[in-house]
């Protein structure tokens, strides 16, 4: 279940997360919840494998705001890794940081599913 409670237990910083949406602790959960529907990992695993940097920096760099502006700091530690890395355009594996980012997504999407 999506809960406050819920996202403190998994290292997501609610309270500023809640203050960034004006105190209003239920229009969080919605904001929250919606970014987890709206989840582009497949795009970005698709554009960082076919080597696509553009695409795959556009992608990572959305998802960075996103889960920055509701401090969704799990989540957001390793995409922001991911985007730091493609901004440079890195040849490097990115499969760990991927791995990373997307088990603590999934963490997330546990709580709505």
């Amino acid at each position: 279940m999506l809960t406050v409670e819920n996202l403190k237990a998994i290292g997501v910083n609610t309270e500023e997360g809640i203050n960034r949406c004006a105190g209003m602790k239920d229009f969080y959960l919605k904001m929250v919840e919606q970014s987890i529907n709206e989840a582009k990992f497949p795009a970005l695993r698709t554009a960082i494998e076919s080597r696509d940097f553009n695409t795959a920096f556009e992608i990572a760099h959305s998802m960075k705001g996103v889960y920055a502006n509701l401090s969704l700091d799990p989540v957001l530690k390793p995409v922001q890794e991911i985007t730091d890395l493609l901004r440079k355009k890195t040849e490097t594996d990115y499969s760990e940081l991927l791995n990373r980012a997307e088990t603590e997504f999934s963490k997330l999407k546990n709580l709505v599913n």
